[in-house]
């Protein structure tokens, strides 16, 4: 990330300690490699490194080059020691293997491997295979878990935890959980209370009591700064990641993807005229904007939480504003005021880039939301989750499978009126299966299996939904989406259960205050308490908000994040520090269950030059 990362510090929990504290990780590894190096990346590890080592840090620690991990020989370099940052997948052994056979018949290089975020036997088993483990110089592992997104938020992205936990019953994200809530307790002290909910959420909590029994130190000392701990498992609360976000972060991930803080954006709202002329003269096709999106721009902190609806008014707002500040040069008489109107003018130019910036940013939102198509799914939505018809063939649903629109826009229609109608009587169920396979393919069988195993498909059952409904008060009429009041202004309607249960936990009374609401979810609800030594007990007034980690195992909707945020500032009864295993919406957490096509895969193997790269 080339900006600062002050802002991490910005929270009650400064998150910028967890940073600096992978920082030192980090150059401990690359500090024992000697001579000049370069690195070689796992693709999917390069986006989530930017945001805690930027290229100076590498460049300033020897690293001269860089490359992608792939097949084949690496390209020829003088580099000294050849460095491999990878996930610990066995496809990527082979690349690695393919990589030193070639550049080891130069003998003075050296070659070491660190896996991110853990070594596995299975992989140092394939390198001994390959024939190259005896090439390494180094074999550890980094541990690069939780990641700082900003200020309040962290995140494992592990993108694919909720298909492994919940499909394929692969916990080994779970203990990359139970590992960071350790490192955040060392850092930050032991957390006195913990609450689960669902059973990945049990398992973790027993980690983490296990790996504290374990630890050859008494605990760390220091005086704690989170009171609770919140686990939620996903499977708790489906419903809410397959509705649309309405904020206007939620909005940019739902329409163009934000990934590891980024997003990539069509490029042509963002080009001067000039810029236009130059391109159409030179026949140059401009790449995507790509911006990064966290509270180090002041005025994405302004707008990211808010709905759509009140994103234009505050935009229009701040660029009088900043216009009226910029006029105030032609009233500076002194030379006192000329020189208090230059200081200040870096910031008035920054805040001026930023309101243009995010004006093409509302204007490329409001040309996808304004659409028929968009406006049709959004009012199916609302009508699902106030339970309208929801026993019978939905016609946007059946009008959509008939066009043969996107699989996942369907997938997701259906998993909302399963969830409100309390499940599908089997007449209904099977025709929406029949119709699925027959249009987009009988391996898609395989897909509406994989979302009834974990849950978004079933068959009718008892009235959770309906009671969950009336006893969190799911459904909010006439919400003001400019100055809300409620959660539910986040989808314009409807509350995310899971936000509900956070709300109420942290009422006087916690958990009891939804005994029944929880009783209803899948899952067992764990509590557990932790002992504080008495000197690092905390002497807070009783009056003062607590401080509460609240971690979704699974995946966390951007719209989820602006919800907990403004019960926070709303209510004043805690503050949140939100983790999740990644950040998600209905497309990615759909994605990662799709079956893929057989006939494509076939395809794309007689295509390839090398051998296919795995799914995983």
């Amino acid at each position: 990330m080339a900006q600062g990362a002050g802002f991490l510090s910005n929270g009650r929990v400064d998150v910028g300690l967890l940073r600096q504290s992978l920082r030192a990780e980090f150059i401990e590894c690359l500090n024992r490699c000697d001579g000049s190096k370069a690195v070689v990346w796992d693709d999917k590890l390069t986006s989530p490194f930017t945001l805690v080592a930027e290229y100076s840090l590498l460049k300033a620690h020897g690293v001269d080059k860089m490359y992608p991990l792939q097949h084949g020989s690496l390209p020829s370099c003088e580099m000294q020691h050849i460095i491999f940052l990878t996930r610990p997948k066995l496809a990527n052994m082979e690349m690695i293997a393919d990589n030193i056979r070639e550049a080891a018949k130069d003998r003075l290089k050296e070659f070491s491997v660190f896996f991110v975020p853990r070594k596995t036997m299975l992989c140092e088993r394939k390198l001994e295979e390959l024939g190259v483990y005896g090439n390494l110089s180094n074999i550890d592992e980094y541990n690069l878990d939780i990641i700082p997104f900003d200020s309040d938020l962290l995140s494992l992205e592990q993108p694919l935890s909720f298909r492994e936990c919940y499909l394929e019953q692969d916990y080994t994200s779970l203990f990359y959980v139970a590992r960071s809530l350790m490192t955040i307790q060392a850092l930050y002290g032991t957390i006195p209370n913990l609450i689960g909910k669902g059973p990945c959420s049990r398992q973790v909590i027993d980690m983490m009591l296990r790996m504290r029994r374990e630890s050859p130190a008494t605990g760390p000392s220091v005086m704690p700064q989170i009171d609770n701990l919140i686990l939620l498992d996903r499977s708790t609360d489906l419903m809410t990641p397959m509705l649309s976000q309405l904020t206007y972060e939620g909005l940019i991930d739902e329409i163009f993807g934000i990934h590891n803080c980024s997003v990539r954006l069509p490029p042509e709202k963002f080009l001067s005229s000039e810029q236009e002329e130059k391109n159409a003269a030179s026949g140059v096709t401009p790449g995507p904007k790509v911006l990064v999106l966290n509270t180090a721009d002041e005025m994405f902190g302004e707008l990211r939480d808010l709905n759509y609806q009140a994103v234009g008014p505050l935009l229009s707002r701040r660029a009088k504003r900043v216009t009226s500040q910029m006029e105030e040069r032609h009233e500076a008489k002194t030379v006192r005021q000329l020189k208090q109107f230059v200081t200040r003018l870096p910031h008035l130019q920054s805040m001026r880039q930023a309101v243009s910036t995010h004006t093409s940013i509302a204007e490329l939102i409001k040309e996808q939301v304004y659409a028929d198509d968009f406006m049709n799914t959004l009012r199916a939505e609302q009508e699902l989750c106030g339970c309208a018809d929801t026993d019978r063939v939905h016609p946007l649903i059946e009008t959509l499978i008939a066009k043969k629109a996107p699989l996942v826009k369907v997938l997701r229609l259906i998993c909302i009126q399963c969830t409100a109608n309390n499940g599908f009587k089997p007449k209904l169920m099977e025709f929406y299966k029949r119709e699925v396979v027959q249009t987009y393919g009988f391996h898609h069988l395989i897909t509406l299996d994989n979302l009834e195993k974990v849950g978004l498909l079933f068959n009718k059952s008892a009235t959770v939904y309906s009671q969950l409904r009336k006893q969190l008060r799911l459904s909010v009429d006439n919400v003001d989406e400019v100055n809300p009041q409620d959660i539910a202004y986040v989808y314009s309607g409807y509350a995310p259960i899971s936000v509900r249960l956070a709300q109420n936990i942290a009422k006087p009374g916690g958990v009891r205050n939804v005994e029944q609401a929880i009783r209803l979810l899948p899952g067992p609800l764990t509590e557990e308490k932790q002992s504080i030594p008495a000197g690092l007990q905390s002497k807070k007034p009783s009056s003062a908000a607590s401080m509460t980690l609240i971690f979704f195992i699974g995946g966390l909707t951007h719209a989820e994040v602006s919800a907990l945020r403004f019960v926070a500032a709303e209510e004043g009864l805690t503050d949140y520090l939100i983790g999740t295993t990644q950040m998600i919406n209905g497309t990615s957490l759909l994605e990662t269950l799709l079956e893929p096509d057989p006939m494509a895969e076939e395809a794309q193997v007689a295509a390839a030059p090398g051998p296919m790269p795995s799914r995983r």
